[in-house]
């Protein structure tokens, strides 16, 4: 029997005004026209009353009953009932599918505005194939997610469902960045050009490369991206000049500008470092470009903002005491946050106040500043939201601005008023610590963390209102 047929009614009851019933599996169901068009226009259901032939009669789709009424009940309410919980999130992923319905099903288990900073908890573990430990993690905005380990691409979607695994040309992948929920950037130190890999192809459509004077081949240090335009900081393979190209992304890639192209000579250090983070801030319309170098005066690194539209350095804040061991922008927040390699705290420059004297506000023990021990070494920090959160070792911080009333707030050094922010230490007491953390990343209402020699990705995640999936070890 075809999955849908007509059937004669059991009663003169189906006729109400815009009321009508559907027959699944045996199952009579009632609905409104209404409520099935906010399935969309390309869904299975709407067809099912558009035909004029037989008006009287009731459709009959030869599924399962019980996934329909959690599927009808996504649509009455833009949400899963409790008792979906009782089933696979894969079958029902399964028939939403079939019902052309999967975009509300995301929409309702893994969409941004559910983040929740606040009750995260590690709940699911992604085991990965082969002995590589994850080098690095690009997640997409509705809660996919692409690892590299070694040589390989793993993908998971939104379920958090294995997709592909895909083989590249690279030894290891230091670079990946997101394009789409199948596309990514990819790139490394040690291997020349950055590949755009169509992931549920299998193959690179096209590599970007960077030509510097002497010809050689050039190493991908940092990847960035704002909604037109990809940014990627190129160094010589020589390690004699380095650069950031802008690329349009509506345009096949086109080369749109190039910015901070640094020749080196002598012992110009400054003009060594290239840039190994890139963030794009939309309130200012800048790129932040930010990079290290260790010598034998210690680590030093510069904080470049730059117009990628004149292509002219705006600001710079030059690293010498306590550089940056990570380094974030919070567009939300207004702020630029970084660890200190010595320190190991987390400090932070209001955007008001980027200049080339700027001053750092420690939100610790700014006593540290000068510690010899570099307790702030392999920390990472990372921004999401109004939110941003830090690791040390392994575990994990959020820091979160307590709002005060202007009558009540301090003046801080620059005569402006003085933020507080707050710790929090994330998980349950069981999830605190482990191995050092390796990557942040964040999609839908999703984080994702890799540890130093641990094949897997943890995934943390608030467990109100969210579907059970079975957790792998690692």
């Amino acid at each position: 029997m075809p999955p849908i047929s007509l059937l004669n009614p059991k009663s003169n009851d189906f006729n109400k005004p815009n009321v009508v019933t559907i027959d699944v599996g045996g199952q009579l169901f009632q609905t409104t026209i209404q409520t099935l068009t906010l399935a969309g226009s390309n869904t299975l259901f709407s067809n099912l009353f558009n035909s004029s032939e037989q008006p009287n009669r009731i459709p009959f789709i030869d599924r399962d009953p019980e996934l329909f009424s959690i599927i009808l009940s996504l649509l009455r309410t833009g949400n899963l009932p409790s008792k979906a919980k009782s089933f696979e999130i894969q079958d029902i992923v399964f028939e939403a599918k079939f019902y052309g319905v999967e975009d509300l099903l995301v929409q309702s288990q893994s969409n941004p505005s559910q983040f929740e900073p606040f009750d995260l908890e590690k709940s699911i573990i992604l085991p990965l194939s082969g002995r590589d430990s994850p080098s690095a993690i690009a997640a997409t905005p509705y809660g996919s997610v692409h690892v590299s380990h070694g040589s390989k691409i793993t993908s998971f979607d939104w379920s958090l469902q294995r997709k592909s695994t895909t083989l590249t040309q690279f030894t290891a992948i230091d670079s990946l960045l997101s394009l789409s929920s199948n596309v990514v950037a990819a790139g490394a130190t040690d291997f020349c050009g950055l590949q755009i890999i169509d992931l549920e192809m299998g193959y690179v459509r096209q590599t970007l490369n960077w030509e510097n004077v002497t010809k050689s081949g050039s190493t991908v240090q940092a990847i960035g991206t704002s909604p037109e335009c990809l940014f990627t900081s190129f160094e010589s393979s020589r390690r004699n000049s380095n650069s950031i190209l802008v690329y349009d992304l509506n345009d096949s890639f086109k080369v749109v500008s190039e910015i901070g192209h640094n020749e080196i000579f002598g012992a110009d250090l400054d003009s060594a470092i290239p840039s190994t983070k890139l963030n794009w801030i939309p309130s200012l319309s800048l790129l932040m470009a930010s990079g290290s170098h260790s010598g034998a005066s210690g680590i030093t690194g510069n904080i470049k903002f730059w117009d990628i539209r004149s292509g002219s350095l705006v600001s710079e804040i030059k690293e010498k005491t306590d550089c940056f061991s990570d380094i974030t922008v919070s567009d939300t927040l207004s702020a630029v946050f970084k660890i200190g390699i010595n320190s190991g705290e987390v400090s932070y420059i209001d955007f008001r106040n980027i200049s080339s004297d700027s001053s750092w506000n420690c939100l610790g023990d700014s006593r540290k500043v000068m510690n010899v021990k570099k307790e702030g070494i392999g920390c990472k920090i990372e921004s999401h939201g109004n939110q941003v959160f830090s690791s040390k070792e392994g575990e994990l911080e959020l820091w979160s601005e307590v709002l005060m009333g202007s009558s009540s707030a301090a003046t801080g050094k620059n005569g402006e008023e003085e933020r507080i922010f707050k710790k929090n230490v994330l998980g349950r007491s069981k999830d605190i610590g482990g191995n050092r953390i390796t990557n942040l990343g964040f999609g839908g209402n999703k984080m994702f963390v890799t540890r130093k020699d641990q094949q897997c990705v943890e995934v943390w995640q608030s467990s109100i209102g969210v579907l059970d999936v079975t957790v792998n070890g690692c």
